[in-house]
């Protein structure tokens, strides 16, 4: 294997700070131990792991936590009760307790990473689990008697004779007890919609448990059978009726923000800032905002020089109108994916940026992507399957106008290396197969920073041959950014979603339908309040490191990528600390201001 010196740039001088935030209740006065290391990124080490407790490495004691957290999730399966919530509490405090226990000093190299990566991943699924606490406890209001309930469920468990006469009293009791709740509810008017929501989650939640419990006794005993069919059945319906009705019990109106029926729920600046630390990032979201904001501008300046190079004078608009046009007809989607995955994969082996296995090209493949996913994900996603949004014959011709011009050649030139090689597939498949053991500590700002930061390295690189590629891989660009200013704007409740369409419409050249479907699944979809704010700040993580270490010499281009793939998905702060070998003490972390290079 290659040799190199390792790259040490101490920060000591620099000002210090908590990693982690300090948590309310049982979790008050946890303080964390932030992983400090030396790693040389060329020379390979060898797997060396310290025995620390019971006989166990970092790894395996990685694999035991999660698969305990795994187990008790079974046991513990109704997550809207006591029991649970109490249950997580003890295992929480008992890992952290443990954790600190243990001498950081005397660990081997890859085991203080892990180290830092397990404690912060239980600080985090501590903070989490609290935070879905504080939830149950104030819809517990909407709920029957749910000790009662758990009582049954748990006889059931340990297979418990249950007296049938008094089984099937309590479930009319319930029943009687939901249909009070309910007219409750509607005499004292609609709930909020995360109230509504929680509610209706509970509620399946405890029906599928009680439906278990039921199932195990029912025509096994023919006394509980006897007694409790028919009052399970209508308890059952009466759930059914209940959690539906509930689920959409609240006022949409009244919770629009505007009159573009989004309806979502800002988090507002201290739960911002609480989840950047997580992902040990030092910046507040102004900050990140301002950082947007400088870059956007970087880009609208280079789409008025292509549009100057197309005849267009500064208009931007004309010349992405002019890229729009140049669309494939309808089933010739899959060719120009695999002309384009060709083009982008022999450049990057052509200049032997990073290892790419013969494996990793032979098993990708392709899907369409259905017309009712395309009103979420109105662009195709990637992995080992790329999902391809192209119209089909069922939508309207507008919709169809509008998914071939948001969806045409020089746009898409941007993102199939996102998505397939060396971005989202070649991420997956090495994650698989180096350090599996670390998929707990997964982050968008790793899984998205790395695939959008291709973009950006592939643009200085001059992927980019024609003025119509250059703006394709500008309107990406301008896309990522515009994606944090919007997102943080909402959650900081200084946007409408109304305006964040807007803003990409006017700003980023979107088509309408598009902008909307963007808009709509980073507020009221399943995504993460971060996740859009993750694709650029990420991949301006990853673009500083290599500007720090492979700009200036001291590291090779595919040893930098390599390296990175091959330790997981990790937060990219301690990426850095791995490839240029950082003397950190435990506990602070010093602040890194990766968006230096901007200015």
């Amino acid at each position: 294997m290659s040799g190199a010196k390792l790259i040490n740039q101490k920060n000591r001088s620099m000002k210090n700070r908590k990693l982690l935030i300090k948590h309310n209740g049982i979790f008050c006065g946890l303080t964390v131990a932030v992983l400090v290391f030396w790693y040389s990124p060329i020379q390979t080490h060898a797997s060396e792991h310290t025995v620390i407790t019971d006989e166990y490495s970092l790894p395996e004691l990685i694999q035991i936590i999660e698969q305990d957290m795994a187990a008790l999730n079974r046991r513990y399966s109704v997550r809207h009760s006591h029991e649970y919530f109490e249950r997580f509490e003890i295992f929480f405090t008992s890992w952290l307790g443990r954790l600190e226990s243990i001498n950081f000093s005397g660990l081997s190299f890859d085991d203080q990473v892990d180290y830092i990566l397990l404690q912060n991943h239980i600080r985090r699924t501590a903070y989490f689990t609290g935070r879905d606490k504080e939830l149950f406890h104030y819809v517990l209001q909407w709920l029957p008697d749910l000790d009662g309930i758990m009582d049954f469920i748990n006889d059931r468990r340990y297979g418990t004779k249950p007296d049938a006469r008094q089984i099937a009293i309590r479930m009319d009791e319930w029943t009687r007890q939901i249909e009070t709740i309910r007219r409750q509810l509607k005499s004292s008017g609609p709930l909020l919609k995360w109230q509504a929501e929680a509610t209706h989650y509970a509620l399946d939640d405890i029906q599928a448990a009680l439906e278990d419990a039921y199932t195990f006794y029912n025509g096994y005993d023919i006394e509980f059978t006897w007694w409790a069919e028919q009052p399970f059945s209508k308890l059952n319906k009466t759930l059914s009726d209940y959690s539906e009705w509930v689920h959409t019990y609240f006022d949409t109106e009244a919770e629009q923000m505007d009159d573009s029926g989004i309806v979502g729920n800002p988090i507002g600046r201290d739960e911002i800032i609480r989840r950047l630390e997580f992902e040990m990032i030092d910046y507040t979201p102004e900050e990140l905002i301002e950082i947007a904001e400088h870059q956007f501008a970087k880009a609208e300046e280079n789409m008025r020089l292509v549009a100057a190079e197309l005849g267009y004078g500064d208009n931007w608009l004309a010349t992405l109108e002019h890229v729009k046009q140049a669309y494939v007809e309808p089933g010739m989607k899959p060719e120009l994916i695999m002309r384009l995955y060709h083009e982008s994969v022999d450049f990057i082996e052509e200049r032997n940026l990073i290892t790419i296995p013969d494996l990793v090209k032979e098993v990708w493949r392709m899907q369409m992507m259905t017309p009712e996913r395309q009103l979420i994900n109105p662009f195709f996603t990637g992995g080992e399957v790329i999902s391809i949004s192209y119209p089909t014959h069922t939508m309207d011709h507008e919709a169809k106008l509008m998914s071939l011009r948001g969806n045409n050649p020089h746009f898409n030139r941007a993102t199939v290396q996102h998505e397939l090689i060396p971005g989202h597939h070649l991420q997956m498949f090495m994650n698989r197969r180096h350090k599996s053991y670390r998929a707990p500590f997964r982050t968008p700002f790793w899984l998205e920073g790395w695939a959008l930061y291709w973009e950006l390295l592939l643009w200085d690189l001059g992927f980019a041959e024609t003025p119509e590629d250059k703006a394709g891989m500008l309107f990406w660009r301008s896309h990522r950014y515009a994606r944090i200013i919007f997102s943080l704007n909402y959650h900081l409740g200084n946007w409408s979603p109304q305006q964040c369409i807007d803003y990409l419409v006017e700003r980023v050249g979107h088509e309408y339908d598009n902008a909307e479907a963007e808009v709509r699944r980073s507020f009221a979809g399943n995504y993460d309040p971060l996740y859009q704010v993750a694709y650029m700040i990420g991949g301006m993580q990853i673009y500083s490191l290599y500007k720090d270490v492979v700009d200036t010499g001291q590291m090779k281009a595919p040893d930098f990528h390599d390296t990175i793939l091959k330790e997981g998905s990790i937060p990219i702060r301690l990426v850095k600390a791995i490839l240029t070998g950082e003397e950190l003490q435990p506990g602070e972390l010093p602040e890194w201001n990766f968006a230096k290079y901007i200015y």
